[in-house]
């Protein structure tokens, strides 16, 4: 430390920058961010992952619980994880749903950035940009609100941005408990799909695109934070792609 000469300083960097109460509005931390996080697992996570996880930052003050759903596939772990906690007196008055998935491995600073991005909007789900795995990997971002006829086409992302888009994968991701209250929503909420019908053809959709094609078509917003990369865990490689 260089010698110096005190002149009383009381009020501090905070109190006197300027952009403080900006950041805190931005960030929305002052209001009510509970949030419950699902975990659909097959019951081993591997310690890569786990070790990810315990570096994520959770918001000062604010409630946060664990949620595992074992063993189920993983349309049904949500669905009857997110009615479980519709139907409990105190989880059901929580803000958030944050769906996190076994080899998914987040920023440490995810979840302040997409409740920041989620309230932005305002948007109704935000996931964080992650890809399919393998050297052709396509980004979790599917389909421009812009174009019609509505569709799932695998969006470019834009980097540092909030894109909106038509459907969002659930490895990270943050939903708006309020949402799944909303009757007009079909029943399983989210349901893996893989059928063929004479005349009309084959119809294919994971859990989540499922959800959201429901969601969407009753004026329901999505988006994708790109500022919240997010890795996806391959553990016969040891590969984050």
């Amino acid at each position: 430390m260089k010698p110096q000469i005190v002149i009383e300083d009381w009020k501090g960097k905070h109190n006197t920058n300027p952009n403080t109460q900006d950041r805190l509005l931005k960030g929305n931390t002052y209001k009510d961010c509970s949030t419950i996080c699902i975990i659909p697992t097959r019951g081993m996570i591997p310690a890569k992952v786990v070790q990810n996880w315990m570096s994520m930052i959770p918001l000062m003050n604010q409630k946060l619980i664990r949620y595992f759903v074992i063993g189920m596939e993983v349309g049904v772990a949500y669905s009857e994880a997110i009615e479980n906690i519709l139907a409990n007196p105190e989880l059901s008055k929580w803000k958030y749903i944050l769906t996190l998935e076994e080899d998914n491995m987040p920023p440490p600073n995810g979840l302040q950035l997409l409740i920041e991005a989620i309230e932005t909007g305002p948007y109704d789900a935000v996931s964080s940009i992650y890809w399919t795995k393998g050297e052709g990997g396509q980004p979790m971002a599917y389909g421009d609100p812009n174009v019609m006829p509505r569709n799932f086409i695998p969006q470019v992302p834009i980097p540092n941005t909030i894109m909106p888009i038509n459907g969002i994968g659930m490895g990270f991701a943050l939903w708006r408990l309020e949402m799944f209250k909303d009757p007009k929503l079909p029943r399983p909420l989210f349901k893996t799909v893989n059928n063929y019908e004479e005349g009309k053809g084959s119809s294919c959709f994971t859990q989540d695109l499922f959800f959201c094609q429901a969601a969407i078509s009753i004026g329901y917003k999505f988006a994708v934070d790109c500022r919240c990369c997010t890795g996806h865990y391959e553990n016969s490689t040891d590969t984050i792609w």
